[in-house]
């Protein structure tokens, strides 16, 4: 059986992003009246995993770290048909940068157990650090590919992806266990069905504390980061508008002319 575990992550619905916050004593985003969603790029890794899921033999954990809210995110996965649901969630974990996120999400997957895949978004959309997957592999002492594009070959052993390179791409040839970050040229997600929001109410979601992955404190959360803001400023943008008016003939001669002037046309 094909073990995977697909790390996803409940951030700030975009909808609401001029709501967010920055708390000046900890310089960290203040999110906790903001509805969460499930990160768009992670929606690409479970539809990876449940492809595979509808080829062959597969149990997928999905994984994720965050507030008791973001169980609510982990359930949509269960929905769409993943296996199982494990949500790290404690006081402790807050104020993570991407180094103590994936340290935490590693220690999650030890604790899960022996996997074959683990598949992550390339990137959040609250953070876009793009170093979560890399820094998880390195934890987790497994080769990662980011940026995959395609799955050419699943084999049982060996996996050849097509990842994306600047002005071209990369064929690898992977040896499993292995971590892939993926992006939206992947596939397409599906849909939630009904069918399987029902099914998803018998299936349980694991949370767990420090306590259950026996990491210390300092090693998680705003203790165990090694990113340090140093000092913030609040960044104005400020432009001019002048309305044209006149008949139309008129308003579009004075626009072209204004273009002109400005250099760009």
């Amino acid at each position: 059986m094909l073990k995977i575990v697909v790390c996803v992550k409940a951030v700030p619905d975009p909808k609401e992003a001029g709501s967010i916050r920055i708390d000046t004593s900890t310089k960290t985003l203040t999110r906790s009246d903001i509805p969460l969603v499930l990160n768009p790029l992670d929606k690409y890794a479970l539809e990876a995993a449940l492809r595979l899921k509808e080829q062959r033999e597969t149990h997928i954990t999905v994984l994720s770290m965050g507030p008791p809210a973001a169980a609510r995110i982990v359930k949509e996965c269960l929905s769409l048909g993943a296996d199982r649901g494990v949500l790290l969630s404690d006081r402790a974990f807050a104020g993570a940068d991407a180094y103590a996120t994936a340290y935490t999400l590693a220690q999650g997957i030890e604790k899960i157990g022996a996997c074959d895949v683990v598949f992550c978004g390339m990137a959040s959309s609250d953070g876009s650090t793009e170093w979560v997957g890399p820094e998880l592999a390195t934890f987790l002492k497994a080769p990662v590919v980011t940026m995959v594009q395609e799955l050419v070959e699943c084999g049982e052993e060996w996996w050849k992806v097509r990842a994306s390179l600047e002005n071209g791409h990369r064929l690898v040839r992977v040896k499993l266990p292995a971590v892939f970050t993926v992006t939206r040229e992947l596939n397409t997600p599906r849909t939630l069905s009904f069918s399987g929001i029902i099914k998803a109410r018998k299936k349980e979601i694991s949370q767990w504390g420090i306590g259950e992955l026996g990491a210390s404190e300092e090693s998680v959360g705003l203790k165990g980061s090694p990113t340090v803001v140093s000092d913030m400023t609040t960044q104005e943008s400020k432009r001019e508008v002048e309305i044209i008016t006149g008949a139309r003939e008129e308003k579009a001669e004075l626009l072209i002319q204004k273009l002109v002037d400005a250099g760009v046309m």
